[in-house]
């Protein structure tokens, strides 16, 4: 199994992102893959609080620790690139990990503040983009 570390949101509409981080590894583990998404896993009560930055620091540099023993970074662009991700992106790259980018084509469309349609450049330069706004 190729082990993959998840880039998806976790802030803001915690509740949603929660949903869809999770319909992100289910869909990773569907391709075969052995996903890690660490602000599923740091997040949970008692574990770390995301509201307290230092905790927040903490639990981001673990999950990114991960990213050593990790075949290639995943990111889920439906909902956008958080700061969280965007900074697990810019560690893959250092790195020379390979990152790719997926959208849950099923997953409802939602608003976004930053706008609709949503592009990124894949790991051979292409731009591909989710297909709802």
């Amino acid at each position: 199994m190729k082990r993959v570390i998840i880039e998806s949101p976790y802030a803001g509409n915690i509740d949603e992102n929660v949903n869809y981080a999770r319909a992100a590894v289910r869909d990773s583990l569907l391709r075969g893959e052995a996903p890690i998404a660490s602000h599923l896993l740091y997040t949970q009560p008692g574990i770390l609080d995301d509201n307290n930055p230092l905790e927040r620091a903490q639990g981001i540099d673990a999950g990114l620790a991960w990213g050593e023993l990790a075949e290639a970074t995943v990111v889920y662009a439906d909902l956008g690139v958080s700061s969280g991700m965007a900074l697990g992106i810019a560690r893959a790259h250092a790195a020379g990990r390979p990152v790719e980018y997926r959208c849950l084509n099923a997953w409802p469309a939602v608003t976004r503040p930053w706008g609709g349609l949503i592009f990124s450049a894949n790991s051979r330069g292409s731009r591909e983009g989710c297909l709802h706004a």
